[in-house]
């Protein structure tokens, strides 16, 4: 998995005319599919989830409340040391187990948002704004000639980063219980931010990794999968940032 996840070696913007390419237009659109589709199951899922009562009982109020949290994570970890030639079946059962995951744990979210006045619609903008950002930016990283490979480090730093934030917010609202919104506040627009960039530099590599695959269908089919798969999460993270602004502040 570590090739098709690592970033892909820069390819001088002249060389890849992607105005003319129907073979990268029909990759990018595979991703594009795939990627929706995700969203697609993971918003059934997270309304089953949250809506009906066995399995809120079962996701939410037992042990199986842990491996949705940190399945998608402990997944990704796994696949990156046991999956480093994946198969295009292979990399659709990483895919799909992820986007699962994460789409019965955005029940929760659901949850949450629903008992509050205006909560579900708070849900719907963001998701709207979250669309129409990322669709802009990705458009942007597909057609931009301007080189982003070098963004890689930059972006994984400050990804790093936050989640030391984070988890510096979380510790401290455990100890004290104060002072904790405006801190979260500043870290949603640190990761709009953030997760705006990785959305165009990461169209633009799938961009690049298309040529590297020299027409390679088995890879192709595998890139496509597991591009889909870093939009996807893009995307949620992107959306989660962007709900916690638009939510009023208590």
């Amino acid at each position: 998995m570590n090739d098709y996840l690592s970033q892909a070696r820069s390819i001088p913007t002249g060389r890849a005319d992607m105005a003319v390419d129907a073979g990268l237009r029909a990759f990018m659109l595979g991703v594009y599919n795939k990627m929706a589709l995700g969203l697609l199951v993971s918003a059934g899922l997270a309304y089953a989830a949250a809506t009906i009562e066995p399995l809120r009982q079962f996701f939410f109020f037992t042990p199986m409340l842990y491996v949705v949290m940190f399945g998608p994570l402990a997944l990704i970890f796994i696949s990156m040391f046991a999956m480093r030639n994946p198969s295009p079946t292979g990399a659709n059962i990483l895919y799909w187990s992820i986007v699962a995951l994460i789409g019965i744990g955005l029940g929760a979210t659901l949850m949450f948002y629903a008992g509050r006045p205006g909560g579900l619609m708070d849900v719907v903008k963001a998701f709207l704004v979250t669309s129409a950002t990322f669709g802009a930016l990705s458009l942007w990283g597909y057609t931009t000639k301007k080189d982003m490979s070098g963004w890689g480090v930059f972006l994984m730093m400050g990804v790093i980063g936050m989640v030391i934030a984070s988890l510096v917010n979380f510790g401290f609202a455990a100890f004290t219980g104060a002072g904790i919104e405006n801190f979260s506040f500043i870290i949603s627009i640190i990761g709009v931010l953030l997760f705006s960039a990785i959305t165009a530099w990461e169209t633009q590599q799938l961009k690049y990794q298309y040529y590297q695959l020299g027409g390679d269908q088995r890879a192709m089919s595998v890139a496509t999968t597991y591009g889909a798969l870093n939009l996807y999460i893009t995307f949620i993270n992107l959306f989660r940032f962007i709900l916690t602004l638009l939510s009023p502040r208590e």
